[in-house]
């Protein structure tokens, strides 16, 4: 597994950090609008958001006063990339199976 991938797997692993990363599907937020929806206290949040931050799967940006926080595509594709390589081991496991079945229905 590649180190990105640990990285992105170790960081999404803390139910908290996972709801933040499906909070911020919908679009943007700000730590105060992250808190107040998931129910933390601000350090708490702005902590969970320091590790995705450090992970690369969000990213920061100042407005005034407030820090938007909106998701990074990169880290997710990498995932989706390396869970796709698992279906067509398991593809290539059932076009196996079914030449084998092929070959036990031939020698009936």
């Amino acid at each position: 597994m590649s180190a990105n991938i640990n990285v992105t797997l170790t960081a999404l692993a803390e139910p908290k950090r996972l709801q933040i990363v499906e909070l911020l599907r919908e679009g943007p937020l700000t730590v105060g609008e992250i808190a107040e929806k998931l129910e933390l206290l601000q350090p708490q949040t702005s902590k969970h958001l320091g590790v995705l931050n450090k992970a690369g799967l969000v990213e920061a940006e100042a407005q005034a006063n407030k820090r938007i926080y909106k998701l990074c595509q990169q880290p997710f594709k990498d995932l989706d990339g390396w869970l796709a390589s698992f279906g067509r081991v398991w593809e290539q496991r059932y076009d196996r199976l079914d030449e084998y079945l092929r070959k036990l229905q031939g020698k009936d």
